[in-house]
């Protein structure tokens, strides 16, 4: 068998070690926050406002590389369970901002807990969690550089 041959089988492809490792990690963020009703994504948007809350929802779209046509539902979905408000800027009705309702910030600690208990179950340590996401922020950056040429 070639070397070409051994790379074109699915357990040496890169993509899909990526693909595999995403969904499993979908699996555990889908156990920890079924208790809070909330999705991966809606912890994303939770993630980011926690860092900067009022985000706009262009901004928030940028931070988390969705368009429009998903965070919208998604983020309509979230203020009627209570984690959110949106509210149209008076300057520029099309500008609209995100905020944390009391709900999200009552609960912050409670899905932070019970996500790193997930992890650690997992036994993945602090130390090797690090170095993967430097090698992810490195493989991230090539793609990046690589998407901008085209």
């Amino acid at each position: 068998m070639s070397n070409l041959d051994d790379f074109l089988t699915l357990e040496n492809q890169l993509c899909f070690a990526v693909y595999e490792a995403g969904s499993q990690f979908n699996k555990l963020y889908t156990k920890a926050l079924n208790s809070f009703g909330l999705t991966y994504p809606q912890y994303l948007v939770l993630l980011a406002l926690w860092e900067k809350d009022g985000l706009s929802a262009k901004e928030l779209g940028e931070k988390l590389n969705l368009g429009t046509g998903t965070l919208t539902p998604m983020i309509k979905r979230m203020e009627a369970s209570g984690w959110v408000t949106r509210e149209r800027s008076t300057e520029d009705e099309r500008k609209v901002s995100i905020t944390l309702q009391p709900k999200a910030l009552g609960e912050k600690e409670a899905i932070v807990q019970k996500i790193a208990g997930e992890l650690k179950l997992c036994n993945i340590e602090y130390d090797e969690y690090e170095q993967l996401m430097k090698q992810l922020s490195v493989l991230r950056g090539k793609f990046i550089q690589y998407n901008k040429s085209y």
